[in-house]
């Protein structure tokens, strides 16, 4: 240590999960680094501190706003923190820094500076959806906020189309109804999808339809913070071609298979029936 007390090497920043809705989804490893840490970095300095009320936490270190307008001059002020040897702790309103919240710019500034980067995990709204949606969730890609403007939406929804993965979306209310149409327009009406409002809090709602119908009740106005949850697109099963077919029918019959047997053979593994199978042939 120095003779000022601190560190002499680099500092920590730590990316702190904020809970979604419940304060008692907080854990012990977040209450003890809010009363420690040498910088709170928070997205709302008002909701950090009614957190520390409500966990009965006082918070020992310096207090600084850090969100969207100012998160360019302040992670370089941030920086300079963690360079001298201090502790800064990023927290945003809810859920991870850095997913779709400030927090990735001074993330990888620490990064480049070679300054120790870790993270208390906590709830995710991304991931508490998947969870509760109902859809597939081995594989799945989280995309974010839309684009507002309807013809950046289309296109960023066009090109995920062929997505075969399921795919989070984060949604203001108010552009909820017209991100739905648009994605029913995209990915097509019957597109199997989840509506997840207030994870976690008293009013919570996950309501689950095909896109199209999920943009009808939309349109009726809905409130709160919203997680979209889409299922990926299933290839479908391309249909044999029957000439196809009748050509394999031809090969096996040269090679000295019967025909009967042949055509029992080839319609069994395209899955089609051997009548129609037969009745091409003979037509061939």
């Amino acid at each position: 240590m120095g003779e000022d007390g601190r560190v002499t090497d680099n500092g920590r920043l730590v990316l702190a999960g904020a809970p979604i809705g419940q304060a008692g989804d907080v854990s012990p490893r977040l209450r003890q680094a809010l009363a420690s840490a040498d910088v709170v970095a928070a997205e709302d300095t008002r909701r950090l501190r009614r957190l520390a009320a409500d966990l009965d936490v006082e918070i020992g270190g310096r207090i600084v706003s850090y969100y969207d307008a100012n998160e360019a001059g302040r992670a370089a002020e941030l920086l300079e923190v963690l360079l001298a040897g201090y502790t800064v702790l990023v927290i945003t309103d809810a859920g991870m820094p850095g997913v779709s919240d400030p927090g990735y710019r001074l993330t990888r500034m620490a990064v480049d500076a070679g300054v120790t980067v870790t993270s208390l995990p906590g709830p995710s709204a991304v991931t508490t959806a998947l969870a509760v949606s109902g859809l597939p969730s081995d594989r799945f890609c989280f995309e974010g906020f839309p684009p507002r403007k309807p013809g950046e939406r289309a296109r960023r929804l066009a090109a995920l189309a062929g997505e075969e993965r399921t795919m989070v979306f984060f949604e203001a209310p108010h552009r909820l109804a017209a991100a739905l149409a648009a994605m029913a327009e995209a990915f097509g009406a019957g597109r199997p999808a989840a509506v997840c409002r207030e994870l976690t809090k008293t009013y919570e709602e996950v309501r689950r339809g095909g896109l199209g119908e999920l943009a009808e009740w939309a349109a009726r106005g809905v409130k709160g913070e919203i997680t979209i949850v889409v299922a990926g697109h299933v290839q479908e099963a391309l249909e044999p071609v029957i000439e196809d077919l009748v050509a394999e029918v031809a090969r096996r019959e040269e090679a000295g298979v019967p025909r009967k047997h042949a055509i029992v053979d080839v319609a069994k593994a395209a899955g089609v029936p051997k009548r129609d199978l037969y009745d091409a042939v003979h037509r061939g």
